[in-house]
């Protein structure tokens, strides 16, 4: 008997192990990866990332991303500080992970040897009317002063961190990707002494979720700054032509009433044998 519950004690142990076998193998299985598709952009200065879940595309971000982050330097009399903005753009070569879930959902982006790194939180919810939207939620960006292409001269340099606060960006109905040649602007709070980091997104389009096809974004919702600038535009076009319109209509009119309204003249006689008589 002692040696049937060792076999008993045994065999669940197996079993355990081969259901966390299984857990681990599906973990694998369902292991996401990130990939940067920026060489496909004619824009120098857009670049295109994706992440892929068992060798589909979950999440897909296209933008232009501009920094602006305030940094403290020495003054020449060694006493006092002075804040310098330093000024960069997302490079195309960045590194790229991500995570996809069905409400939620991330990208991390990631460059010179992790100085820099950008993290967008998505979150899907259900708003008004029962309509599923889906939004960024977070941004972070850590960043590393003492990285000197960009920070010159930094005083106690080092990592800080950024954070948005209570974010609802780039509200999009689900199933569909947002698009905006406009610049979108943020601003985030840093533990380098609270300053507010600027990060400006332009020429974007982002599906987060629901991506039907493999590296294609489903149907674009344009956002309301990008529509306001398009009607901006046509406008004018519309008021020249219902003024040219009306031009038009008030010249014909008026020769119409010319017509109408002209003197009759007295006829001549058609047969010239009445000219004696006139």
């Amino acid at each position: 008997m002692g040696r049937l519950g060792f076999s008993t004690t045994e065999s669940a142990r197996l079993l355990l192990l081969g259901v966390f076998g299984v857990l681990a193998l599906s973990v694998v299985l369902a292991e996401q990866e990130g990939e940067n598709l920026s060489g496909l952009s004619t824009n120098p200065d857009k670049a295109i990332f994706a992440v892929r879940e068992n060798g589909t595309t979950c999440l897909m971000v296209e933008f232009a991303v501009r920094f602006l982050v305030p940094f403290d330097v020495l003054a020449l009399n060694g006493i006092d500080l002075i804040t310098e903005q330093a000024a960069f753009t997302l490079p195309r070569g960045a590194e790229i992970e991500g995570k996809c879930g069905s409400t939620e959902s991330e990208i991390q982006i990631t460059w010179k040897n992790n100085a820099y790194t950008l993290r967008i939180y998505f979150s899907k919810e259900f708003r008004d009317k029962g309509i599923e939207v889906w939004k960024i939620s977070k941004v972070q960006f850590v960043y590393d002063t003492s990285e000197t292409s960009h920070f010159i001269n930094a005083y106690n340099p080092g990592k800080h961190t950024a954070n948005t606060h209570r974010l609802s960006a780039l509200v999009t109905p689900a199933g569909r990707s947002y698009v905006c040649l406009a610049q979108q602007t943020l601003t985030l709070i840093s533990t380098d002494h609270q300053k507010g980091v600027t990060v400006s997104m332009y020429d974007t389009q982002i599906q987060p979720f629901d991506i039907a096809s493999d590296f294609m974004f489903s149907e674009p919702y344009k956002c309301i700054t990008d529509q306001r600038e398009r009607l901006e535009e046509t406008l004018p076009l519309i008021l020249g032509f219902i003024l040219a319109l009306i031009i038009v209509i008030t010249l014909t009119v008026y020769h119409f009433h010319l017509k109408l309204t002209a003197p009759q003249l007295p006829q001549l006689p058609r047969d010239r044998s009445m000219y004696k008589n006139m």
